[in-house]
């Protein structure tokens, strides 16, 4: 990939102009020498690097790293005089690395088609579908659309399972630039409430965004203090789109309408409920394995299907249509797309050989996503016990243990508390504290494998297992580190198999 380098004094302008400075620049700054790699990572630092300091973890050994690796100016609140480089001193980190990141980049998002996602829930499973569209639609150009998603990440150069729903901003332009230089054209993104409040995504433009719902989820000290905060940092998203795309059946709906109609210089609607919608969607109906459903929406008009399982997954279709309808793509690229979507970890149903148990392996790990997909489950299974398997993550979204736990003990018979994600917090301690909202008969079983197995190997009746929060994801964090693990997907095909032998016994 080649870039275009600028010299050091074209960053300081663009801090100048942000007002951003907050000293006068420190004698001996080489203002125009050129910075040959912006970075907040020590190990990544070359001769020429211009280093921030980044992070509520950051130490001054990164800087003195960073340093004798070659770095020749660095960019901070807070200046360390133990190590002889300049300083550029800033008023706010947060809003001063993602311009910077923009112009090491030169700015890529301006000339590649980024589509923005943000809501609650749907996320993932809206950024697939419009991912498989667009591909139909680019394939016969011999063109991709890429992807960033708390799945996983594609840019035409990289491909990796994702940790962050939304990566930090160096990370982030570098994708687009890397789409860019493979001749994408398209990139599809889940841009969470966390990138939006802490300017991870400040300086990139978005050729359409769409605002699928809001619930209360990341309510929390270290995340949003408030409903009031989640919400309206999530309404950002609208001042940096080219169009926009809001669900009309979501919460607060008229409040993002009119957060959107100000921002953006045209916005779409979507809904299930209201034809007066941009994209309307009527007849929704299971047919055997697959969903029916019809839509109004001007060129997109017509008869669509899905064959990925989840009747919910109607709403996340229609937002994908709305969005194409904004972008101009055509019907048949809308149809053939959302036919073959498929989302990994997203409602994989996976059955015993005599039908009794289907496992579900779904990424639902909120109130608003749990009580769609259990009202999903219902209507789909009728009169099958119903087992969950789940936990919740350390050190954030700490609303989630006592909503999960109430919402799993309404609609379960048998909840299995588990490991996800503890972090620097005991997963035990994390469980108990579900277990003491769930109403329905309840356990603990600290090993996840081991509490799916269970989860299976209990069904002695016609049951569905959700086993949620993780999805198709191979890792678990545990303390500050990621240990590999099985997928929920390997695990319940391997107990599955455990089940049909012991049936056969």
């Amino acid at each position: 990939m080649d870039l275009t380098l600028y010299p050091l004094e074209e960053y300081v302008r663009l801090l100048d102009k942000l007002g951003q400075l907050a000293a006068p620049l420190p004698y001996g700054l080489e203002r125009e020498r050129t910075v040959e790699l912006v970075s907040y990572n020590s190990q990544d630092t070359v001769p020429g690097t211009l280093f921030l300091c980044k992070g509520t973890h950051f130490k001054p050994d990164y800087l003195a790293d960073a340093a004798r690796r070659g770095a020749f100016a660095y960019v901070s609140e807070i200046s360390y005089p133990g190590v002889d480089l300049p300083c550029i001193l800033v008023r706010d980190m947060r809003q001063v690395i993602a311009p910077l990141a923009v112009k090491y980049y030169s700015d890529p998002s301006q000339k590649l088609k980024v589509v923005g996602i943000t809501g609650t829930k749907g996320k993932s499973s809206t950024a697939y579908y419009l991912k498989y569209i667009l591909d139909e639609y680019l394939t016969p150009r011999g063109q991709t659309c890429g992807v960033i998603s708390s799945i996983d990440t594609w840019d035409g150069v990289d491909r990796f399972e994702s940790h962050l729903t939304t990566p930090e901003p160096l990370e982030l332009q570098q994708h687009f630039a890397h789409a860019l230089a493979s001749g994408m054209e398209y990139l599809v993104m889940e841009v969470s409430s966390q990138a939006l409040k802490y300017h991870r995504t400040l300086g990139t433009t978005f050729a359409a965004a769409a605002f699928l719902n809001i619930g209360t989820d990341h309510i929390s000290p270290i995340e949003h203090p408030d409903f009031a905060d989640y919400f309206h940092s999530k309404l950002k998203i609208f001042a940096q789109a080219g169009l926009s795309c809001v669900n009309l059946d979501c919460g607060h709906a008229a409040e993002a309408l009119d957060a959107a109609r100000s921002a953006c210089p045209a916005v779409f609607t979507f809904s299930r409920h209201n034809p007066s919608a941009s994209v309307y969607g009527r007849d929704v109906r299971k047919v055997g394995e697959e969903i029916l459903f019809g839509v109004d929406a001007a060129q997109l008009s017509g008869q669509y299907r899905l064959t990925m399982p989840g009747l919910f997954n109607v709403d996340n279709a229609l937002a994908a249509i709305a969005l194409c309808r904004g972008l101009n793509i055509p019907l048949d690229a809308v149809q053939a797309g959302l036919a073959k979507a498929r989302v990994p970890g997203r409602m994989e149903v996976y059955a015993s050989q005599n039908g009794e148990v289907t496992a579900i392996v779904d990424y639902a790990h909120n109130r608003m996503s749990f009580e769609t997909l259990f009202r999903s489950v219902q209507q789909e299974y009728p009169g099958r016990r119903i087992v969950t398997v789940f936990g919740c993550p350390g050190k954030k979204a700490f609303d989630r243990r006592r909503d999960l736990g109430e919402v799993s003990g309404q609609y379960s018979d048998l909840v299995v508390l588990t490991e996800e994600d503890s972090g620097e917090e005991d997963t035990v301690s994390i469980c108990r504290e579900i277990a003491s909202h769930v109403a329905c008969t309840c356990e603990i079983q600290p090993n996840r494998g081991e509490a799916i197995r269970r989860a299976v190997l209990s069904c002695d009746r016609p049951s569905v297992i959700l086993i949620t929060g993780k999805g198709a994801e191979t890792r678990q964090k545990r303390g500050l580190e990621y240990i590999d693990t099985p997928s929920d997907v390997e695990y319940a095909q391997a107990f599955l198999r455990e089940w049909d032998a012991s049936k056969r016994g």
